[in-house]
């Protein structure tokens, strides 16, 4: 589904680079894509847009979670997730905790725990605080995962948070995915024109996604991106 929306994207923008060059074809819109002319950049989302839906609850980075080891307290802390979604634990070492329910990750731990270091072990996970607004960060970045989101976050920030690109990153393609009033939108981005100075660098915001770079999905955008690099201004559509 993804790459059926993504495609369109990609011929509705190269029919406004048309339209550029001919001057006299109009913007033309899909059936899974309507493209808003002279946008300039995503629009802001609303404020319910930015409260997650009720989900299981699942461990993530940045979350503050309480281990208790019964009947070993000097195995028992809080602790802190990564960035990457990890926590480093006595004789354990280093633990993946990202995506794991808090039932989940006590009985991995029970189970590290067990015949080598405790008889029987009997663990209990707790979340202490959870970190909601976050923006995911994908695809050519040195550190993809879940980032907090500051009221001065911007694209540059985003990527910053996630230590940058990869050695080979697309700059060109860069997709923020964005619900504005329960609408599904994307923006086409170009971060070496950001970088230079061409238009601004774009706000980011609680549950934006960013995906950076080469991907299955950033490779149907080629065609339009070799003849016209996104200089002048973003491409924003609507997704259906």
């Amino acid at each position: 589904m993804r790459a059926t929306v993504f495609f369109a994207f990609a011929l509705a923008s190269s029919t406004i680079l048309l339209g550029a060059c001919a001057g006299t074809e109009p913007i033309r819109s899909t059936a899974n894509l309507t493209v808003i002319e002279g946008a300039g950049d995503l629009p802001s989302p609303q404020r319910a847009d930015l409260v997650a839906p009720d989900r299981v609850t699942l461990i993530g980075p940045l979350d503050t979670i309480r281990v208790e080891v019964f009947g070993v307290p000097e195995l028992s802390r809080q602790v802190q997730v990564d960035s990457s979604g990890r926590i480093a634990l006595p004789l354990l070492g280093v633990v993946d905790a990202r995506g794991k329910t808090s039932s989940e990750l006590s009985r991995e731990i029970e189970a590290g725990l067990a015949g080598r270091y405790v008889r029987n072990p009997s663990v209990t996970v707790s979340i202490e605080s959870a970190v909601s607004q976050v923006v995911t960060v994908d695809g050519q970045v040195i550190e993809p995962g879940l980032y907090p989101v500051t009221n001065q976050m911007t694209l540059l920030r985003a990527v910053a948070s996630a230590r940058g690109l990869t050695e080979f990153a697309k700059q060109d393609d860069v997709v923020i995915l964005r619900t504005v009033n329960g609408q599904r939108m994307a923006g086409l981005y170009n971060i070496g024109a950001i970088r230079r100075g061409v238009y601004d660098d774009p706000a980011i915001y609680a549950n934006d996604v960013v995906l950076v770079g080469d991907s299955p999905q950033r490779r149907l955008f080629r065609d339009f991106v070799a003849v016209a690099p996104l200089l002048a201004a973003p491409i924003v559509a609507i997704l259906q």
